[in-house]
């Protein structure tokens, strides 16, 4: 042992031979007098213990809240999706309800079908449709919406059909202008070009005659034709007079593209 610890050891027992010889009240005075002077230190360590748990229950809340955001996230996306859906019933209910209504007004009798398929190369040309000749269909019988004419029966088989669109160049048909006497044949374009597509047609027509776009074009229903009359083809969007003739450029009444629900003209009521 060295001289140090010697030292140590004899101070050591000196301070417990001091403490043994004091009175209560000094050992009192001596130990408020330690509590004075550690007091402070105590005070610090006790706060800094506070603060240390104080941030870990923000953080706790922090992840809880986290936690929370993304509950109300998920929750959010599925109301959106479900509002979505709400909406796309709501127009599918209103297109099927103006649809019935044009049925039951129309003087024909109409046989609802769907499109079931289209030809990508005949994309302005032809539909299917999911009625056949058992379902009453023949061909050259029209084909329509509420909105108007999409063309005709062609091909017939059990339960299905060939529709030729009005906008296919062999789709003729005889037409008139609102508001005025001018007559002509409807057709699609031979080739559908960009600035064309979708477009209809309209020959045959007086250079000098006052077309305007907007008026509406509509079936003048010809003897042993294929249309019955007023049935509404599209409206003119132009109007071009030729050295012999005029032609009007119609856009088709009815969203050829998109169409998906359809009746088939079977006869009269």
């Amino acid at each position: 042992m060295n001289k140090l610890h010697i030292a140590l050891v004899v101070a050591v027992l000196a301070v417990v031979l001091y403490l043994s010889t004091l009175s209560t009240a000094a050992m009192q005075s001596l130990q408020s007098g330690l509590m004075s002077v550690f007091s402070p230190f105590l005070r610090t360590s006790s706060a800094v213990q506070e603060n240390i748990g104080s941030v870990g229950q923000r953080l706790k809340t922090l992840d809880e809240l986290e936690v929370e955001n993304r509950q109300l996230l998920t929750e959010n996306n599925q109301l959106r999706a479900a509002n979505s859906l709400l909406r796309e019933l709501q127009a599918e209910n209103s297109r099927l309800r103006l649809a019935l209504d044009f049925r039951e007004r129309a003087s024909f009798k109409l046989l609802p079908a769907q499109v079931i398929s289209r030809d990508a190369s005949t994309w302005w040309n032809t539909i299917r449709i999911n009625r056949g000749f058992e379902d009453g269909v023949e061909a050259d019988q029209p084909v329509l919406t509420d909105a108007g004419l999409v063309g005709k029966i062609t091909t017939v088989s059990k339960n299905e059909a060939i529709v030729v669109l009005i906008t296919d160049e062999t789709c003729r048909i005889g037409a008139k202008i609102e508001g005025t006497r001018e007559q002509g044949i409807v057709s699609g374009f031979r080739v559908q070009e960009d600035d064309a597509t979708g477009l209809l047609q309209m020959n045959f027509l007086s250079k000098n005659a006052e077309i305007t776009p907007g008026q509406e074009v509509m079936t003048v229903g010809v003897a042993h034709g294929s249309f019955p009359p007023g049935v509404v083809i599209g409206k003119v969007k132009e109007f071009i007079r030729r050295p012999l003739d005029g032609q009007a450029i119609v856009e088709p009444a009815v969203h050829l593209a998109s169409t998906e629900d359809v009746f088939v003209l079977v006869g009269k009521k």
